[in-house]
């Protein structure tokens, strides 16, 4: 919908795909769709749920046996960001390094976008 030919709408670390075709293979989903609500100290936040059936309107990527849909509404606002997936002493999850950000909260659940 909003992609340059030849180009990924996103990108994902060897971590991240290896994360999401382990939580693919142990639910027996199509993959994760990730989006954008309002919501969140900083006005948006990022949205994650299991895809039981690919919505013919997502942008689909695929990266080694992982599959990521990006919900129509939110193409525009992740187009060129990075899924990683980190592991710390306190805690793990999903990072995206997306360059459309323009503020986060100090928790880093929600972000500011860059106003066109």
């Amino acid at each position: 919908m909003f992609g340059i030919p030849g180009k990924q709408a996103v990108t994902m670390t060897p971590a991240a795909a290896k994360h999401i075709s382990k939580l693919m293979a142990r639910d027996g989903s199509e993959g994760l769709r990730i989006g954008v609500k309002k919501g969140g100290c900083a006005g948006m936040e990022y949205t994650m749920d299991y895809v039981t059936e690919v919505d013919p309107h997502d942008e689909v990527v695929e990266q080694d046996g992982a599959r990521v849909m990006i919900a129509p509404m939110a193409q525009m606002f992740l187009f060129g960001t990075e899924i990683d997936y980190e592991t710390t002493l306190l805690e793990s999850g999903f990072r995206f390094n997306n360059p459309n950000v323009a503020e986060a909260c100090g928790c880093g659940e929600s972000i500011k976008f860059n106003e066109a």
